[in-house]
Formats: structure tokens, sequence, C-alpha cells
């Protein structure tokens, strides 16, 4: 219960992946915002792995891989933004069935790779994961993870929320063209806007 808090307190607080998923719900709508939620909580569980296992804890020591994990993370984001802004007149097309199949992986891998290249989450799940491990009781990898599964249920439900806000938002716009041209406009500066700071953030040592 004492991890569950503190986790919940750490995903509500809205990073960039929790504002890479509002950007994408008032750009796309609450299905291209679940299904991005989805491959960011898959890509965050990959960070716990790498946890568990001590890989994160040389990512987070190691102020070159560090870096580099943040400045893939950022670039990708302003790649994402700079393409909805792109195709934000298209936003309010309807989609062949065999497209919408496409883009759906499309939508999970990009959730995917930002949630993995999260550092915010790589610093939380090395600074705090281990202070809920009992070492006496052996298995920590297994309990790290278990404890990652934790986290990642209380980040679905919560960033599905955010998703579903920005969506409903989303609706209203949409009654427009020019409105929905706007805001998936607005949406892809977001993400840029993201990205950019997430580059110049820099590591408290």
């Amino acid at each position: 219960m004492a991890f569950a808090l503190t986790a919940f307190v750490i995903v509500v607080i809205p990073g960039p992946s929790v504002m890479f998923i509002i950007s994408r719900a008032l750009a796309y709508g609450r299905r291209v915002a679940a299904l991005t939620v989805i491959g960011n909580t898959l890509g965050e569980y990959v960070q716990v792995i790498a946890v568990a296992f001590g890989i994160g804890l040389l990512i987070e020591r190691a102020i070159v891989l560090f870096t580099i994990l943040k400045l893939i993370g950022a670039a990708y984001l302003v790649y994402l933004g700079v393409k909805t802004i792109r195709n934000r007149r298209g936003l309010g097309s309807v989609l062949e069935s065999s497209v919408v199949s496409q883009t759906n992986r499309r939508y999970l891998l990009q959730g995917f790779v930002v949630g993995a290249s999260n550092p915010k989450t790589v610093v939380f799940f090395v600074a705090i994961l281990p202070e809920f491990v009992t070492r006496s009781v052996g298995h920590v990898p297994e309990q790290m993870l278990i404890f990652g599964l934790v986290f990642s249920a209380i980040a679905l439900v919560s960033d599905n929320l955010w998703g579903v806000t920005g969506g409903a938002a989303r609706s209203w716009l949409a009654r427009s063209p020019k409105r929905l041209e706007l805001v998936g406009g607005l949406g892809g500066l977001a993400i840029i806007a993201i990205g950019v700071r997430l580059a110049f953030t820099g590591r408290k040592d």
C-alpha cells in the first residue's frame, strides 16, 4: 500500500508521458489516446524489467547513457509533433478498416517508445523501487517486477483518465473542422514543446 501511494503521487503528476497522451487525445481522439496509454505502459514496464535486473542502475549512474536515452525520447517526441502538425487537416477523415489496423500498431509503438525512453520513470524505478523490496525474503528481481505491475496498473488507469478528458475536449472542438484543425496544430506544438523541454531537462545528482 505504501508503494502504491508513492506510485500514485508520481503517476498523477503530469510528466512527458502524460502530456504526450493528452496531446494525442486532443489531436486524434480517445481511441488513439487509449492505444498510446497501452503502448506507454508497456514501454515503462520494460524499464521495470531493466531495473529489476540491474540495467536501470547502470543507466541512471552513467551520465552518457542517461543523456542518450533522454535525447532519443526528446527527438522522437519532436518528430511526432511535426508529423501531427503536418497531418492536422486530415484528423476528421474516416479511415479504412485495414488502415485503422495499421495505425493501431503504429500508435501502440509510438506510445511504447515514449514510455521506454521516459527518464522520469527510470529515475523513479531506480531510486524508489528498491526501497520497498524485502531483501530477507529473497527473489529481489521478482519482487521488483510485482511492484512494477502495481505501478503499471495505476498508470494505466490514471493515464486513461487523462486521455478521456483530452478526448472529451476534442469532441467538443470537433464540431467545427477549423477548430479541429487548430487543436491538431496546437497538439503538435505541445508535443514538440514536451520534447524540447525533455531534451533540456538536467539530471539531479
